[in-house]
């Protein structure tokens, strides 16, 4: 008796998953929450090759800690088998505001 192969849309759902969960893991340092709850993600792409673009934005315009959220997304996007390279590009258009955040985000800081 043979498996069922996963098939590419699954196979791409489930590593689509486990990027967003690997990017529960960075937090950013001022507000205690992850990024993808505070909405900082826009898009998520992979590549054939493996590369792993990831466009996103900060709370703020020169936010001190631009570099290491970037060097902790790369460290915990290392994990996932599927990505062998991550690029990161920064935007502010639109710009953050609190209405992309996540109603656990909302809660979770006392806004909601």
């Amino acid at each position: 008796m043979s498996e069922n192969p996963m098939s590419e849309e699954d196979h791409d759902t489930k590593v689509k998953k486990e990027i967003l969960t690997a990017l529960e893991n960075v937090i950013d340092p001022e507000l205690g929450m992850d990024i993808i709850n505070l909405g900082l993600v826009y898009r998520i792409d992979l590549d054939d090759q493996g590369t792993c673009n990831v466009l996103m934005t900060l709370t703020t315009v020169g936010c001190p800690l631009t570099v290491e959220l970037q060097e902790m997304i790369k460290m915990e996007l290392e994990n996932v088998p599927e990505v062998k390279d991550v690029t990161i590009e920064l935007t502010f258009d639109p710009p953050w505001s609190m209405d992309r955040m996540s109603r656990y985000a909302k809660i979770a800081l006392g806004i909601a």
